[in-house]
Parts: structure tokens; C-alpha cells; sequence
């Protein structure tokens, strides 16, 4: 039952011995979201994260002129957090928010810290999962400042695929900081670009 278990997927054997597996696995509690619903709201401290096993979350702010601006997107196997707000344990300016009906696997802080400081294999997991956010977040910031609107949706469509072929235009327009109009402009050249590549 263990082997065939979702967070297998996520906490590899390889890097894991049995016994921590059954250790950490029994921690996480299946916890499933209908489509709008949110997982945390502006003003509310992270108190959990979670795995993702089915589904698409969003992550947005409210702009100073009341706009909805996503700031980031989250499929299967990805974790769904506010680190800043995790960690620091400050209430979080961000909004989480299920796009599709979701099966998600939640940690709760305390439990976190408790493995955190126990098990060494999953301190260095959750060390390298923080790092990589960091850098993709780096990544996203400049690349908002340096590269024009057209190659940041190729490297969204390059990177994230999925993200493109199950999200509206819409929530994908504001997180690339451009419209929707520009947006579809931008689709259709690409488009074209590739029917004369073809």
C-alpha cells in the first residue's frame, strides 16, 4: 500500500530509507478542494502546504487599482505554499485559490518543523525545494524586466505546458503582466510562426 501511495512520487526511495517514509507519509492528510475555493487568504498566516495530486491552483494579489494579478501557478506534484508567510509566520498579502477541483496532500507547520528537525534527508528535501523557489521566483523577476511580453509566454509555454493548455487566458495575461489582448496578439503570431515553420 505504501509503494502504491501518491507522495511516493514525491519522497523517492532513493533518497529516503522505509523507515522514514513511514514516518513522514502517515503525516500528510488528504484534504480535497472544489473548484474556487480557497486555500489561504490575504491576512490569514500559512499554516500548512500541500502536495498537489490532481488539479491547478493559482496564486494572485489585488493590485492598488482593485486588479486580480496572478502570481503564480501550481499542477500536479508541485507544493503549494506562501514560504514567506510559512516560515516567518506573518500573515501572507497573497490569496491561494483552486482553479479546478483539487486532491492535495497537507503538512501542517508544526509537524513540518518536527520532521524538519528529526529526519535529515527530509531537512536537505525541504532545503533544495526552498532554494529552487527562490531561484524560480529570481528567474520570474527579471525576466519581467528583460524580456519582452512574447518571450515570456514562450518560456511559460516551454516550461509549463500544462499550464497553458488548462488556464484562462486571462489569470495567464496578468501573470505574464500584460493583457489579454496582447495576449492573444502574441498566441497568434507564435502560431503563425509555426505554420510557416511547418
Amino acid at each position: 500500500m505504501m509503494e502504491q501511495h501518491f507522495l511516493n512520487n514525491i519522497f523517492k526511495t532513493k533518497d529516503f530509507s522505509e523507515e522514514e517514509l513511514h514516518t513522514i507519509i502517515p503525516k500528510f492528510k488528504q484534504i480535497t478542494f472544489c473548484k474556487n475555493d480557497y486555500l489561504l487568504k490575504e491576512g490569514q498566516t500559512e499554516n500548512h502546504y500541500w502536495f498537489m495530486e490532481s488539479g491547478f491552483v493559482r496564486s494572485f494579489v489585488i493590485d492598488t487599482e482593485g486588479n486580480d494579478i496572478t502570481t503564480n501557478f501550481y499542477g500536479i506534484g508541485d507544493i503549494v505554499i506562501d514560504w514567506t508567510s510559512f516560515f516567518l509566520r506573518n500573515p501572507t498579502r497573497e490569496n491561494i485559490q483552486a482553479l479546478t477541483d483539487c486532491t492535495c496532500w497537507q503538512l501542517h507547520f508544526d509537524t513540518f518543523q518536527q520532521l524538519f528537525h528529526s529526519i535529515q534527508s527530509f531537512r536537505e528535501q525541504g532545503r533544495t525545494t526552498l532554494v529552487n523557489s527562490y531561484f524560480s521566483l529570481k528567474k520570474k523577476s527579471v525576466s519581467m524586466i528583460a524580456d519582452a511580453a512574447k518571450e515570456r509566454y514562450i518560456h511559460l509555454l516551454n516550461e509549463k505546458p500544462h499550464i497553458i493548455q488548462n488556464i484562462s487566458l486571462k489569470h495567464i495575461a496578468t501573470y505574464l503582466g500584460i493583457t489579454d489582448t496582447s495576449l492573444s496578439r502574441i498566441r497568434k503570431e507564435i502560431s503563425n510562426d509555426y505554420f510557416f515553420l511547418s
